[in-house]
């Protein structure tokens, strides 16, 4: 199944993503009790929330009903809700899905430069826990540059509520990315094992700069999309040095998601239970997998 459509000949519309493979498989490995999600995204439904009409996609219904059927057959108890960009900064069908889904959810929101300390507040009382900050998609952005600037006057805002920063970004083109943030406010997160092609490979500077800032403890990496970084089909196998190479560095800083319901994926539609199978590949070892499934979330999310 292809996962995107592509809009007609000349038409404006973005693409429309495919729907999410709604029969999960259950994973041959079994997830700690705990275990954490850190990193989906609920879309829709579509006549009640509408999308940003600068959006690059179009995502399918993803409702709340049916990321926690996709969970409970992973067995994965608490989940991260990460605000898609098809929604701007209105993060009402985020909190929305979080209030319906209970206390073992979070949230990390997109804001406003100009956003209040009351709405800060606001979202922190709902279980928000950091901002977004999509470094990719930015039109006339120069490759390798940062708004840092922007970005601390934003860090300084929600660094009293104990909130990190998540960077959607090539970490390739950084080589030089711990000096970047040397002094940054608050802590970094960054998806998709630094979401740079595989075949650069893991002595890539800028890859050996978020180690680096992972050592530190400044800078927590996801597990999260290899189908976005991978050469190769499933199981991506080219991702497992990547993987190794992040537990190696700083396994207390390492987290993973699912990154349902695969949005803007281009080719075949995985299911999840086949994703969640990776986790015995990229961390063989079942207390490590506790480490990064459970403790490390909890650390970062505030779950108790």
């Amino acid at each position: 199944m292809n996962a995107m459509t592509m809009p007609t000949a000349g038409s404006s519309e973005p693409p429309l993503c495919a729907t999410f493979d709604a029969a999960p498989r259950k994973p041959r490995i079994t997830l700690p009790l705990h275990a954490c999600d850190t990193h989906a995204h609920i879309c829709g439904p579509m006549a009640r929330y509408p999308y940003y009409s600068e959006r690059i996609y179009t995502p399918a219904d993803a409702l709340v009903p049916d990321y926690q059927h996709m969970l409970a057959t992973l067995g994965v108890e608490r989940a991260v809700l990460i605000q898609p960009s098809v929604y701007g900064t209105d993060n009402t069908a985020m909190l929305d899905a979080m209030k319906a889904a209970g206390p073992q959810f979070r949230g990390v929101a997109v804001v406003a430069e100009d956003i209040s300390e009351h709405e800060l507040k606001r979202m922190h009382d709902a279980g928000v826990r950091g901002v977004r900050v999509n470094i990719v998609d930015v039109k006339d952005r120069k490759a390798g540059t940062l708004p840092l600037a922007a970005l601390k006057k934003l860090a300084l805002k929600v660094a009293p509520f104990g909130w990190h920063l998540e960077f959607l970004m090539h970490v390739d083109e950084f080589p030089d990315l711990d000096s970047m943030l040397a002094d940054f406010p608050v802590q970094t997160v960054y998806g998709h094992l630094g979401y740079m092609r595989t075949d650069k490979g893991i002595a890539t500077p800028g890859f050996q700069a978020l180690l680096r800032m992972m050592q530190s403890g400044r800078a927590w990496v996801k597990l999260t999309g290899p189908y976005r970084i991978s050469t190769q089909p499933l199981p991506h196998a080219d991702t497992n040095a990547y993987a190794h190479a992040l537990i190696k560095a700083a396994p207390q800083q390492v987290i993973w998601g699912t990154d349902w319901p695969h949005v803007m994926l281009r080719g075949a539609m995985p299911n999840d239970g086949d994703l969640c199978n990776l986790l015995g590949d990229w961390v063989p070892d079942a207390a490590m997998r506790k480490q990064v499934l459970v403790d490390n979330p909890a650390r970062l999310y505030g779950f108790k």
